[in-house]
């Protein structure tokens, strides 16, 4: 091959690679609005089934304490079964079938909602739809695998603030289902049986979105692998054109066998850890880290904090300023639009800052937040636009250190525990997450009387988390790689 022949072909090799890195980027960004159609479908279905389920249990002759029950057997069931999904995404580097297998679950558990024979069947299906949800730990893996770690808070914040926009469009649909009144053959569809059919039929037309638009596309560490090992071949190819004569064939030869045996121990590498990706795993050495511990923790508290306030609001809000429904219904759409507004901001600034600053301004935030609703809102003084206006600032300021909290802990969570085993790590940690909003609620739920006793524990439990993020502030930080390529052209 003549020295034009090789330049075309290596022309014809770099227009058909560009060609495969726009597909790739193509399915990529189609992958990523699925996932946020995903956790839309989330949203919405809190949303819809939250404002009647205490009416349909009434219906259905169900103790008080049965409202409890349903609204912790979803977390319950996703706090079990996230894990496992998450082992079965890191085993098999999948994600799509994965979720077509759990959308079934929240297809069965929505339609046994509807059906709504008695209270028991009502308190599984709420069990069965949180199965599906457990496989959210899986995409998140996947998100970990496929950006890389600068873009990847800004990707957990879209991602978060997609089902922030579930809830705040759920009330709207709502506004419909209300006024369902006929019957579906021998099933009655009303207000409150309508929601459960509504999103069956949803997560039944997400499963054929998921068919069309999801990929697993390859994590970003292997399409950049590729890359560098094509690009590196490419350069010994045009090194090696100007050579003549004996010293050209003995330096041909001797590049060519390296690059094989580098090429052949990498693949034999990666395909070695593709099929155990759990070999040499210790969960002692992966989740009692300083650093690990400290963001659960900050995962927990977030959690246990955020569901205690909406368990108390309510209450607070009638008691306080006689809010009906629909003043309720205004303030948590205020409420929604404010969060969906600070995920964004959060994502712009984690381009400009690093994680650990996003999580330490967001503790700074919710600290205060707590403070000023301990000294205004306990012992409420003052005339009826005073007491609202401090209930205002304390909600707006609780609201806003959220999204700085979330987004960082998550992205540094996916920083400092393994790639190759993150299903699972993203698993533990929404277990953690699961665990919080179980027990959130019931902390609030006795106490909605005794506010210094309940706002008193949750700023307890932020000083503690401030002061370990302060302690742990080194750490807290993506891990150094030595590229071993680094070191072998140094070296060389």
């Amino acid at each position: 091959m003549t020295f034009k022949d090789n330049m075309y072909s290596d022309q014809g090799f770099q227009g058909s690679k560009l060609l495969t890195t726009m597909d790739n980027q193509q399915k990529r960004n189609l992958t990523f609005f699925t996932i946020g159609l995903i956790f839309m479908l989330s949203g919405i279905e809190y949303a819809v089934i939250l404002p009647t389920i205490w009416r349909y249990l009434q219906i259905l002759e169900a103790p008080p304490y049965f409202l409890g029950l349903g609204l912790s057997a979803f977390s319950l069931s996703a706090l079990l079964t996230g894990p496992l999904f998450g082992i079965w995404s890191d085993r098999s580097k999948t994600t799509k079938y994965i979720i077509l297998f759990s959308n079934i679950f929240e297809i069965a558990g929505n339609f046994m909602y509807f059906l709504g024979y008695s209270k028991w069947l009502l308190l599984c299906s709420r069990l069965v739809a949180g199965i599906g949800a457990g496989a959210g730990s899986s995409i998140f893996g996947f998100l970990t695998r496929s950006t890389l770690p600068e873009e990847r808070a800004g990707i957990f914040a879209a991602v978060m603030a997609c089902r922030q926009a579930g809830l705040l469009v759920g009330p709207a649909f709502n506004l419909f289902l209300r006024l369902c009144d006929f019957k579906l053959g021998p099933f009655a569809v009303n207000k409150y049986t309508s929601p459960g059919i509504f999103m069956c039929v949803l997560w039944l037309l997400l499963q054929f979105v998921v068919l069309a638009t999801y990929w697993d596309i390859p994590p970003i560490s292997s399409e950049e692998g590729v890359t560098v090992l094509e690009l590196k071949q490419q350069e010994v190819k045009e090194e090696e054109v100007p050579l003549m004569g004996s010293d050209e064939e003995a330096g041909h030869t001797y590049s060519a066998v390296n690059s094989d045996q580098v090429e052949t121990s990498t693949l034999s590498e990666t395909a070695h850890e593709a099929s155990n990706p759990f070999q040499n795993f210790s969960v002692s050495r992966e989740f009692l880290r300083e650093e690990v511990v400290v963001l659960l923790t900050a995962q927990f508290i977030t959690l246990f904090n955020q569901t205690a306030l909406e368990t108390m609001v309510t209450p607070l809000t009638e008691n306080y300023f006689n809010f009906g429904e629909l003043g309720n219904s205004l303030m948590y759409s205020l409420c929604g639009v404010e969060v969906i507004v600070g995920f964004f901001f959060v994502r712009w600034l984690s381009s400009k800052v690093a994680d650990r600053v996003v999580l330490a301004v967001g503790l700074v935030i919710c600290c205060t937040a707590c403070i000023w609703c301990l000294i205004f809102l306990c012992k409420p003084q003052g005339g009826y636009e005073w007491q609202l206006s401090a209930f205002i600032v304390g909600v707006f300021l609780q609201l806003l250190g959220l999204p700085f909290v979330a987004v960082s802990q998550v992205s540094l969570f996916s920083k400092v525990t393994a790639e190759k085993t993150q299903g699972l790590s993203q698993g533990v940690r929404r277990s953690v997450g699961g665990l919080a909003t179980i027990l959130g609620p019931l902390w609030a739920g006795g106490l909605t009387n005794n506010l210094y006793i309940m706002l008193g524990m949750m700023l307890a439990l932020l000083v503690m988390i401030t002061v370990m993020t302060v302690l742990s502030y080194d750490r807290l930080t993506e891990p150094r790689v030595v590229q071993c390529a680094q070191s072998s052209d140094s070296g060389g």
